[in-house]
């Protein structure tokens, strides 16, 4: 399976099926044998994985749905962060809906707020954990150990959903046009 190799500062090697091409991130000092034989130690989750992306692969968006998903999501996603950011006594500032090909949120260090519009594809237990990881950001701006105690606070089952979105996510974001 041809995987394309991307090299970075990063200290460990990591795999990912990205819109169904193999990516593998490796360390700037890995060799090519190290490589290769993380590849060869790997082909099984891979070959799974590419299986599992091809099986869940729905048609791209057209763009009057992905319209029609940013404003639901602009009329749902508020209406969380409100109820959350309450619950957590944070403030927030602004919300914007985009529909990015790589994160479901984000909080920026003034409290601005991103959710990504394919969320109202997922389960809504999913959009409320992604809410409520994003405004822990205003109390933690790390994922730290009490970064995630304030998650679980609010959100008992985080890592269920979590887990659900790291399992079924890119097949969501799949559905956009690359």
């Amino acid at each position: 399976m041809e995987t394309e190799i991307v090299r970075s500062r990063r200290k460990s090697f990591g795999l990912e099926i990205r819109n169904g091409k193999a990516i593998a991130h490796v360390p700037l000092y890995a060799t090519e044998a190290d490589v290769t034989r993380f590849l060869e130690r790997n082909q099984s989750w891979l070959e799974a994985h590419m299986t599992r992306w091809e099986q869940q692969r729905q048609p791209f968006l057209r763009p009057d749905e992905l319209e029609a998903l940013r404003q639901q999501a602009q009329r749902d996603i508020p209406e969380r962060v409100r109820h959350y950011a309450s619950l957590l006594s944070v403030q927030y500032g602004r919300i914007t809906i985009r529909s990015q090909r790589t994160r479901w949120g984000s909080c920026s260090s003034k409290g601005n707020l991103n959710f990504n519009c394919l969320l109202m594809l997922a389960p809504e237990q999913v959009r409320d954990s992604v809410v409520v990881h994003e405004l822990c950001h205003r109390l933690e701006m790390n994922h730290s150990e009490r970064f995630y105690r304030h998650v679980l606070s609010v959100c008992p089952d985080y890592r269920v959903w979590a887990k659900w979105l790291r399992d079924n996510g890119q097949g969501l974001l799949s559905r956009l046009e690359p």
